[in-house]
């Protein structure tokens, strides 16, 4: 019996340890990676990169959808993260990454009906292939991945994950994480928070 049982916690050890490697190894980029630029249909019919940004100072990119509850949820605030803070050098751009078979409300064209009803003054892209996301390593909609502008080209990745510590009530917010990390690099620093886990609905994969 005392072997038996030596056994099973010597198996359930090892299954453990392959747990959490598995679960600790993560793909994407991390707070600190240069990220790359890219280039996706955007709601108004043209093709939008992060080039075509010459005097930004960095953006707010958040993976986000038209279906998930969370996404709705913070939709307010993401118009008015851009509206508070384009003019500063740092606009939102809002990428839509859910696969359509699986959630037929992300549609290009449920997409352009979203963004007129609700006034979107950011571009709202389409990733159809999901590469950008997948480069991101984004998991959740809305996530976050906050870019400061080093040089032509180079974006430097200074914050990933929720928008604030509210998911759902936006008069429950106490701290803002994009907010704060915003005022930090706009002062030449980094920012004291630098990731915080999204909160959201998971992102709807292509099928493999």
């Amino acid at each position: 019996m005392k072997r038996t049982f030596l056994l099973i916690t010597g198996v359930l050890a090892v299954v453990a340890i392959l747990f959490v490697n598995a679960t600790d190894s993560t793909e994407g980029y991390e707070v600190g990676d240069l990220a790359t630029d890219f280039k996706l249909p955007n709601v108004d019919g043209r093709e939008v990169s992060l080039a075509d940004y010459e005097d930004a100072k960095g953006f707010i990119l958040i993976f986000t959808c038209n279906t998930c509850p969370y996404a709705k949820a913070y939709e307010q605030r993401i118009i008015d993260l851009d509206k508070n803070y384009a003019s500063k050098g740092f606009p939102v751009i809002a990428i839509n990454p859910n696969d359509i078979s699986k959630t037929p409300g992300d549609s290009m064209e449920e997409m352009v009906a979203r963004a007129k009803k609700k006034g979107y003054t950011f571009p709202y892209l389409r990733d159809d292939s999901q590469k950008t996301t997948a480069a991101y390593g984004a998991t959740k909609t809305p996530h976050v991945y906050l870019l400061n502008k080093e040089a032509e080209g180079k974006y430097r990745v200074e914050y990933i994950g929720a928008i604030d510590d509210s998911p759902r009530e936006a008069a429950d917010v106490t701290q803002r994480y994009v907010e704060d990390a915003i005022g930090a690099l706009t002062k030449g620093e980094k920012p004291v928070v630098t990731t915080k886990r999204a909160i959201g609905c998971t992102i709807k994969w292509l099928d493999s």
